[in-house]
Order: structure tokens, then sequence, then C-alpha cells
């Protein structure tokens, strides 16, 4: 058996495993406890089954700030180069270690500075992208704006591809039923993340279809600087400071005129235990 923990940022959830574990497959293992129904935390009524992901970490206690390699398998049995809220878990993960203030985090996707204090995690997320070929696209111009599949669409990277649509209520969206065909169309060669977004009087909600886990969850940083930045190139708020607000909670994303943008919001330790490296398929 090995040990896990099991981490959510604003209900983005993540079972966390040391990379020295002796686990033959990441991506079975991933699959297996990621499940809704049958996955971790299947055998307690009281807690929530499954996850959004699995997070592999190797942790060195370097001399200045500990460094964490981070991997990312998601339900699907594949990986992601970037995740906000996982990286956010991540760092707390490492705080709870360490008693640090401040985490290295090396991600497929380039290295991540985080910020923990008590509860509060504040992560670097890169410099978000509209270029064609950093997403990537299918083409040779950005897309702001446009028509994919019915929805009008903007299109970034924040380490992660994303369309981001918005809406004037996302609770009026049939998320599951509306994204699936964004998220595979032509244009988006390795497929995107789709985020709906709706104005509100504080910032912005936000509901996202995540590519990978295919299907909502109740948060995604990535996605949630993704609005941010899309509704600053669109013209809907010119404020450095953005509030975007999944239905898991409410995140903080800093829009800077240089430099890397940075989520901020709150990480919760749920619980831990042992689990089969070598997990029975349902």
């Amino acid at each position: 058996m090995i040990r896990y923990e099991k981490y959510h940022g604003t209900g983005n959830d993540f079972v966390i495993v040391d990379a020295n574990a002796d686990v033959p497959d990441w991506s079975a293992f991933a699959t297996a406890y990621c499940d809704r129904e049958t996955g971790v935390g299947a055998d307690d009524p009281d807690r929530e089954t499954g996850a959004d992901g699995v997070l592999v970490l190797d942790l060195d206690a370097a001399p200045t700030a500990p460094e964490v390699e981070m991997r990312l398998y998601q339900p699907d049995g594949g990986t992601a180069a970037m995740c906000g809220n996982g990286a956010r878990c991540v760092a707390r993960w490492v705080a709870d270690r360490t008693g640090t203030e401040e985490v290295i985090i090396h991600t497929p996707a380039g290295t991540r500075r985080a910020e923990v204090h008590g509860d509060e995690v504040a992560v670097e997320m890169g410099v978000p992208s509209f270029d064609s070929a950093d997403i990537p696209l299918n083409r040779d111009r950005p897309l702001v704006e446009e028509q994919v599949e019915g929805w009008e669409v903007t299109a970034l990277t924040t380490g992660v591809p994303h369309a981001v649509i918005f809406v004037d209520d996302v609770s009026d969206v049939d998320v599951e039923a509306a994204a699936p065909a964004v998220r595979h169309a032509d244009v988006f060669p390795e497929g995107a993340n789709v985020n709906f977004a709706a104005e509100t009087a504080s910032g912005f909600d936000q509901r996202t279809f995540e590519r990978g886990v295919e299907g909502e969850t109740d948060a995604c940083g990535t996605g949630a600087v993704a609005v941010a930045a899309a509704a600053r190139r669109i013209g809907l708020t010119d404020d450095e400071s953005v509030s975007v607000s999944p239905p898991g909670g409410d995140l903080t994303v800093l829009i800077p005129r240089k430099g890397p943008a940075v989520l901020r919001g709150p990480v919760t330790r749920e619980f831990e235990g042992e689990l089969s490296p070598t997990p029975t398929q349902p």
C-alpha cells in the first residue's frame, strides 16, 4: 500500500502521492482513483468520492526555497502541463511538510513560484498568450470573439489551451451539453478547456469543462486566469486584479501589465489514507 493525501483548491480536488511511491502505471492509477463513483473516498459517505486528478510530487529541500517537481495525471489517464489550483495544492502540501512560505514548483509548462500564508496560496501562472502557435490553433492568427460551434469564443493559453465564452448568466448554460463541441473543435488540434463566464458586480462568474476530466469541475485555476485575461483583451475590464468565482469558491487573478499572472485563493487539506498501487478497475 502507498500513502496519499487529498487536497482541494476551491473545490478542485486532487489525490497527492510522493513520486517515490512504487506505482507501475500512473495513468491507470489516476483513472481508477479519480472515478467519481468508485474512486478514492468511496468507502466513506462523508467524503467526496474521486478527484479531478492525481498529483505526483518529487520534493527537494533546497537550501533557499523548497523545490518540487509536479506531474498531473488526469481522470482519463492523460497528463496536463499545468493546473493552477493543483499547483496551489502542491504549495500547501510542501508548506505543511517544511513550514515554508515560499515554494518553487517545476511543471511541464515552466517553473512557478508560490507563496503560502495559512490557508491562502498564491501561485505565478506565467504570461497568458493569445498567439495561435502557443495555444495551439489550426490557423495563423489569434482567435478573439469569433464563432466556434455556435459560440463566440476567445482562445488563449495559460499553460494549457482555453476557450473563453462570455454569456449573460452562467447558470443558464448546460455546460455538459454545450462544451464538448467547442472542446473538440477543429480549430483546437490538441483540444481545449471550455470556460463560460459572466460579468457580475464584483468580477466574473466561471464554469469550466475540463479537458482530461471530460466534464465540469467545481473550479479551474488556469481557466480563471483565462477568463480574467480574455476579459481584459476584449475590454470587459481594465483592472489588474480580477475576482473570478467558479462554483467551488472565489479566486483572485492578478493580470499585471508586464510579468506573470498570479492566482490566489484558499486551499484545504481533506484527508489521508492508503491505496493499492495497482488498483482493480471497476
